[in-house]
């Protein structure tokens, strides 16, 4: 798998497939970029598509400090290796984790992002903020991983799988749907005490710096075509009005409904590359 390592000395994982313009795929938790194998080849006939490990996750560098885990710090290397593959613009695509990645990517960046595209998630600073008992409850890892080190480290230590493996099950309705071949990959990288230690620390991060980060920017909003997608079945679109909740942080924004639970690009890839095809070829043409 091709490396290439920021000015920051994060070396980030990624693979690219495909030619013509090119797309930025960002997974989520606890995942890595295998998540999206089975939607690579029906956008790599017409794009070049470029998925990454992000830092802390995958074959990427796994940071020691908790600060090193935030949003801004991702999107930088994710702009970072764009730049040395020779692409200033590009769609940008993230589910969960990735999707908030590439929501501050968008902000910071803004002029690098020909579209965006946000996969089951409400705005970050909204679900914090406003923080409801329903959602607290089907989303207790957030408080979780975010405990002090090392009180979750060792806890999912003991059985990373298992762990692990519950999120996917509570969140995406069962194990039924996941492919073998990346549920290998997730295992491989989770079992890893480093790669256990960092995904805490992106959730303690999301609390102690992205919440504040996010606070100053609730103002803005991004003017790229806009895509939210999220499952029907899943927990934020039971819980929220997802397209709603990004009516103000987005200008010019389309939002759908997919089949499936919080992880239907895994479980429901053909209708997640469908999706994603109609929205990229139409900013195209």
């Amino acid at each position: 798998m091709p490396t290439f390592t920021t000015p920051d000395n994060i070396t980030v994982a990624y693979e690219a497939t495909g030619s013509g313009p090119p797309v930025l795929l960002l997974h989520g938790f606890p995942q890595t970029q295998a998540m999206w194998h089975a939607v690579i080849p029906a956008l790599a006939r017409d794009f070049t598509v470029i998925t990454a490990d992000l830092r802390g996750y995958g074959h990427s560098t796994k940071p020691k400090s908790m600060t090193d885990m935030s949003f801004r710090a991702m999107a930088g290397d994710q702009v970072a290796l764009m730049r040395h593959l020779g692409f200033a613009q590009f769609h940008l695509v993230g589910h969960d984790r990735g999707a908030r990645t590439a929501h501050r990517l968008a902000l910071d960046h803004g002029d690098a992002v020909t579209s965006l595209t946000l996969m089951d998630i409400v705005p970050t600073h909204l679900l914090l903020d406003d923080l409801r008992h329903d959602v607290a409850r089907a989303y207790y890892h957030w408080f979780f991983l975010a405990q002090p080190a090392p009180f979750p480290e060792t806890l999912i230590g003991h059985d990373p799988d298992a762990y692990f493996e519950s999120c996917l099950a509570g969140w995406g309705g069962g194990m039924g749907g996941f492919d073998d071949t990346a549920l290998a990959a997730y295992r491989a990288a989770w079992r890893a005490p480093d790669c256990i230690a960092s995904m805490c620390n992106d959730y303690r991060a999301a609390i102690d710096v992205d919440f504040d980060l996010d606070a100053a920017d609730l103002d803005r909003r991004v003017d790229a075509p806009a895509l939210v997608l999220y499952g029907g079945d899943g927990i934020m679109g039971r819980a929220y009005d997802v397209a709603a909740t990004w009516a103000d942080r987005l200008s010019n924004m389309t939002s759908a409904a997919l089949p499936g639970g919080h992880f239907f690009p895994d479980t429901h890839p053909a209708e997640t590359a469908a999706a994603l095809r109609a929205f990229l070829t139409a900013q195209e043409s």
